[in-house]
């Protein structure tokens, strides 16, 4: 099977940016992350932070705010802004799924997030790849990499964990993430960002 599109899902620090970026330049392929997000925004004619905020529940960002604000965490970039009015959720996620089909009809791209590898399972060509590690040493990369105390970093695992589960019953209805989803399982915490990637470049050139 020749592999046009590789989509990688990843789990918080388990560093599947990283191998999406090291797996693109090396097939040549285009990364695509913010993309899917920028897309559909324009789309819809609404900020690209309305769109994100469909791919997570109310929940966890209020619960994120509120541990920024309660805490004084720093982070790079621009606080995000989220749009006035209600958001009608089903058209967002349709757009969204729309995107990601769109950009992957174009091929050589590797995705990262946007539960690509769910919505493109059944796409010919399309090399599925989960990057994950141990609860334990993500956590431990938050709290080196973004100086989360440990109590922080382990709820931000958890609670981005639980958040995929429900991203993908709300998206693909999907009730259990399983290994079997994918193609490709990568545990980063053995294997280093360079290896992972060169392990994802063997199985797209087959």
């Amino acid at each position: 099977m020749e592999t046009r599109v590789v989509s990688i899902s990843r789990t918080l620090a388990a560093r599947g940016e990283e191998v999406g970026r090291l797996v693109a330049d090396e097939l040549g392929f285009r990364y695509v992350d913010d993309e899917v997000i920028i897309r559909a925004s324009a789309q819809a004619g609404v900020s690209p932070a309305t769109i994100a905020q469909e791919e997570h529940s109310r929940s966890l960002s209020d619960r994120i705010r509120e541990a920024i604000s309660a805490e004084h965490i720093q982070f790079e970039g621009a606080p995000v802004t989220l749009s006035p009015g209600r958001a009608d959720r089903e058209n967002y996620q349709g757009l969204i799924q729309w995107v990601v089909q769109d950009t992957a009809r174009e091929g050589q791209v590797v995705f990262v997030a946007h539960g690509t590898a769910i919505t493109l399972a059944n796409m010919s060509g399309n090399l599925r790849v989960l990057v994950t590690a141990s609860p334990e040493v993500r956590a431990d990369r938050l709290m080196d990499g973004d100086g989360l105390n440990q109590r922080q970093a382990r709820k931000a695992v958890q609670d981005s964990d639980r958040e995929r589960q429900n991203f993908f019953r709300r998206f693909s209805n999907l009730r259990q993430e399983l290994p079997t989803h994918y193609d490709l399982v990568v545990n980063t915490e053995r294997l280093t960002v360079p290896e992972a990637a060169k392990l994802v470049v063997l199985a797209a050139r087959g």
